[in-house]
């Protein structure tokens, strides 16, 4: 930020202070988050899979489009995402009850077991993470997020 205003005075470069310590910690995070997913045999996007059907409830099954718009990605990803997850045994790909050109993903029972060692260890991860916070500190940035969220339309 000094270099941008050395080399902009003019411009106003305090926004740099939140959005890159935002990015950094972002960055930061992911890398703690998928280490736990890793030693489940998961990539970030497996473990959205895996999740995503499992908080879903019995019997743990959603179209393809479905889980795209949980896990806030194309339909593209979810195919690859879902593949991985197949080759695995974690989930299945069948036609729609419904509809024959629809397909259902459904977790199996080898997915919801690693699904819920993984979450188990992910949920400690977490409060290990935001442990490094006081209560106080948490709640307020719980609060400016929130805030922030709901400004950009979220």
């Amino acid at each position: 930020m000094a270099k941008w205003h050395d080399a902009r005075p003019d411009l106003d470069v305090s926004p740099q202070g939140v959005i890159g310590r935002l990015h950094r910690l972002a960055a930061r995070l992911t890398e703690e988050l998928v280490a736990v997913y890793g030693e489940f045999g998961l990539g970030e996007g497996e473990f959205d899979i895996l999740a995503t059907l499992r908080r879903e409830g019995a019997p743990y099954e959603m179209t393809p489009g479905d889980l795209a718009n949980w896990t806030m990605v194309s339909s593209g990803a979810v195919t690859k995402r879902v593949d991985r997850c197949v080759e695995q045994g974690w989930v299945t790909r069948r036609v729609s009850d419904d509809d024959a050109r629809g397909r259902v993903i459904g977790l199996t029972d080898a997915g919801r077991e690693v699904i819920d060692r993984a979450f188990e260890a992910h949920m400690a991860n977490e409060h290990r993470l935001v442990g490094m916070l006081s209560d106080a500190d948490r709640a307020r940035l719980t609060r400016t997020l929130e805030s922030w969220g709901r400004a950009l339309g979220d």
